[in-house]
């Protein structure tokens, strides 16, 4: 199989790279001419449910189309692309049996200042656009694997979500619906496109848990705000399985990428501290959320109980399936 990759240097690029590579998978990473690789982490960098995007694709400044730096390994080689001019040759997807597109600004990186949510918005959107024009462009169209996240759903209390359920109307269900639209070019043209709606992405460095682990291995972290919400999560093993997934099944539209079972703030923290041999008893109050990341708090204590429907129904079979499996994985490797 050969899969082209945007996004690729950030939490859940990275390891879906060194995943394929592993298995014997070819892999064209899209990256730009710049001056460091991009890193932000999206919601599943920092907990928010909004994108589970990576990283905007940016790489060292002595790239060239069609050759590897020396830290990429046998298998791998980078195409150029700039998403900000339209930039990216038809001939660089040709043959490729999929396109996993994660890049996107990350939700948390920031607060979100008018300034900043054009770029949440535009980062998404200008790079799903391109990619979808130019898959429409070839003659034999790669499958399009797209982030998104279970933000589409909105705040929902204990309402279960499916894949069947309606968007929300907050400004994450706004940005998600913006950012799955802009791949109409690619499903015009008859390639079957996924989005991958995914929860909390849960590992042992960066994501969800980038800022919580240090906090709950201190014995000072603990549930954010009520920690009633719901939170639907994945780890990043599972995610990167969901992507492989959903790239072999016969499945086209949203996908939930969570574990099957949902599981509350509270308790999610417990297991979490429970695995570190810590307490947990320090509740984060939602005014001190908001002090400390603006508009994010009213994310963070939202609630959505999402569940796999589709993954379930097509026979995915998780790693981590409950949140105790998760949390001892996560201290394990941590």
């Amino acid at each position: 199989m050969d899969v082209a990759v945007a996004g690729s240097h950030g939490f859940i690029g990275s390891a879906l790279v060194a995943d394929l590579v592993a298995r014997g998978h070819g892999v064209r990473r899209l990256v730009r001419r710049g001056t460091g690789s991009g890193n932000g982490s999206g919601p599943g960098g920092t907990g928010s449910r909004g994108t589970a995007s990576s990283d905007d694709g940016a790489l060292r400044a002595n790239t060239t189309n069609g050759t590897s730096p020396a830290t990429d390994p046998p298998g791998v080689r980078q195409v150029l692309w700039d998403p900000r001019t339209g930039e990216l040759d038809p001939a660089a997807l040709e043959g490729t049996d999929a396109v996993v597109n994660l890049a996107g600004a990350g939700v948390g990186d920031h607060r979100w200042t008018a300034a900043y949510r054009q770029k949440l918005l535009g980062s998404r959107t200008t790079t799903t656009s391109l990619l979808a024009r130019t898959i429409a462009r070839l003659d034999s169209p790669p499958v399009l694997v797209n982030a998104s996240g279970t933000g589409a759903y909105g705040n929902r209390g204990d309402e279960v979500l499916t894949e069947a359920s309606a968007r929300g109307e907050d400004y994450l269900a706004h940005l998600v619906k913006a950012w799955e639209n802009a791949t109409a070019p690619a499903a015009d043209a008859g390639a079957r496109v996924v989005w991958l709606r995914s929860g909390i992405v849960l590992g042992p460095s960066g994501g969800a848990l980038g800022r919580l682990l240090p906090l709950l291995r201190l014995g000072v972290g603990g549930p954010l705000g009520s920690g009633r919400q719901w939170w639907s999560w994945i780890t990043l093993v599972d995610e990167v399985a969901a992507i492989r997934h959903v790239v072999a099944a016969d499945v086209r539209g949203p996908v939930n990428a969570v574990a099957p079972e949902p599981t509350t703030n509270r308790e999610l923290t417990r297991a979490l501290a429970e695995a570190l041999h810590r307490p947990a008893a320090l509740t984060v109050p939602r005014f001190a959320l908001r002090i400390a990341v603006g508009q994010l708090a009213a994310d963070l204590v939202a609630s959505q109980r999402v569940v796999p429907a589709v993954l379930s129904r097509t026979g995915f079979a998780w790693t981590h399936a409950a949140p105790e499996e998760a949390a001892r994985w996560v201290a394990a490797t941590g």
